[in-house]
């Protein structure tokens, strides 16, 4: 359920990322960030949960438009960064997972669920994925626990 009626709960599951490194959620932009939500991989499947808040209503736009620590990227192309080895505040390998929040109606805000999303955790190289999640499967109303 949306934490208030100005935000929605998200469910990031990153789906079996390479082992022994650092993964988290960017909280905040630029060189002023914190990582949040730090886990080490150990092959398993990572989850993040976070609230966005709602910028705009219905009346106002055709499309929902987010803001809040969390959120990044201009209006009409939003996102959510995890961060990976030293940008999550481990060492070792950098990178950045964009995760759109492009796609999300209406209907799932008033419909009051929370939303989720499964993204791979490892590229085709072995390496961990990182840069725009391609293809991105979108935001569907969490049915798990």
């Amino acid at each position: 359920m949306a934490s208030n009626d100005n935000s929605i709960t998200l469910r990031i599951t990153l789906e079996k990322p390479p082992v022994n490194l650092i993964y988290s959620l960017q909280k905040g932009s630029g060189s002023n960030y914190e990582p949040v939500q730090v886990q080490r991989s150990i092959g398993d499947d990572l989850y993040f949960q976070l609230s966005i808040e709602i910028k705009c209503t219905p009346d106002m736009h055709d499309l929902p438009d987010f803001r809040g620590p969390f959120v990044q990227g201009p209006t009409g192309g939003r996102f959510i960064y995890l961060d990976i080895g030293s940008y999550a505040g481990g060492g070792g390998w950098s990178g950045r997972l964009k995760i759109p929040l492009t796609g999300i109606i209406w209907d799932q805000i008033t419909a009051g669920a929370e939303l989720e999303t499964t993204v791979p955790g490892t590229g085709k190289n072995g390496m961990p994925n990182c840069a725009t999640v391609k293809p991105f499967a979108g935001w569907q109303e969490k049915t798990g626990v």
